[in-house]
């Protein structure tokens, strides 16, 4: 669904009570503010209520008066939320190693609008893709990393963030594990991308594995990073479905497709204001 170019996000989440849509509904139209998407979901197991809302304000919407006025009304409800103005542009830092297939779809969709979101700068620890990102006219930065160094080439990863004054890091196939630390610092602002085979199959060659066991689906995982190795949040997958008849070089063909489509998507929702953490897992109203 298309948001309208006036529409300010509203996000919400609290514990499970009665009469939490209501109370922001029940404002939203007492303030004049037309509602064009809402989104809400209860969760029975951790008894927290989410919600999103897309609206168009009343005449004269000020951000100081919405707050002074909704505060009080949302305060026994012990709500947690944020309103985010149309046409808001997530900074957004792009990780990549060799593999260019979700870089080149993330910088596609950027230029073309598809993605709401300002690239002020790519990081690599390799130096294989830097044409690309100089032909779209973004500041890119080689970092080396080896067992000796991945401290520090952390640390100027995190310096080179707080620069660009990023909101959002996209692991697009940055083919290095992260270090608690690094992974503590970016809790809840970096995504990752990485293949899913049934049977799960580790290490090297991972579509040539799955070819001698003649898997019949391939996919793809789009996580917010955490501690675990590839078992963070998980916001969005992509599967499809494959024969015998494809070799490797096809699995892995059909693998990227997924892979630039699934990041994609979990990007696109996650600056759209659609995902709420909820512990190990997500709501995402897509």
């Amino acid at each position: 669904m298309s948001v309208l170019p006036d529409s300010w996000i509203f996000t919400a989440s609290c514990p499970s009570k009665l009469g939490t849509v209501d109370v922001v509904t029940r404002f939203m139209a007492e303030s004049g503010h037309y509602i064009n998407e809402i989104h809400s979901f209860d969760d029975r197991v951790s008894h927290h209520f989410f919600i999103r809302v897309a609206f168009s304000p009343a005449a004269h919407f000020s951000t100081d008066i919405f707050r002074d006025n909704f505060t009080p009304r949302v305060t026994p409800f012990e709500m947690q939320w944020q309103l985010t103005p149309p046409q808001h542009r997530e900074r957004v830092a792009i990780l990549v190693s060799k593999f260019d297939h979700c870089l080149n779809d993330l910088l596609f969709r950027h230029r073309t609008g598809q993605l709401s979101i300002d690239v002020p700068l790519i990081i690599s620890n390799h130096p294989d893709l830097c044409s690309l990102a100089e032909w779209h006219g973004i500041p890119w930065y080689h970092l080396p990393v080896n067992n000796g160094n991945r401290a520090e080439q952390e640390a100027q990863i995190l310096a080179l963030l707080e620069q660009y004054n990023i909101d959002l890091v996209v692991l697009a196939r940055y083919m290095q594990v992260l270090s608690p630390r690094m992974c503590e610092k970016l809790d809840g602002k970096a995504i990752n991308i990485h293949h899913s085979l049934l049977p799960g199959f580790k290490g090297a060659r991972p579509y040539h594995q799955a070819w001698e066991k003649g898997v019949k689906m391939v996919g793809a995982t789009a996580h917010y990073v955490n501690n675990d190795l590839d078992e963070g949040p998980i916001i969005t997958q992509g599967i499809q479905s494959v024969d015998h008849a494809l070799y490797p070089d096809d699995l892995i063909s059909r693998g990227q497709d997924i892979e630039r489509v699934t990041l994609f998507n979990a990007v696109r929702y996650h600056v759209e204001k659609r995902v709420f953490l909820s512990g190990k897992r997500t709501v995402v109203f897509s």
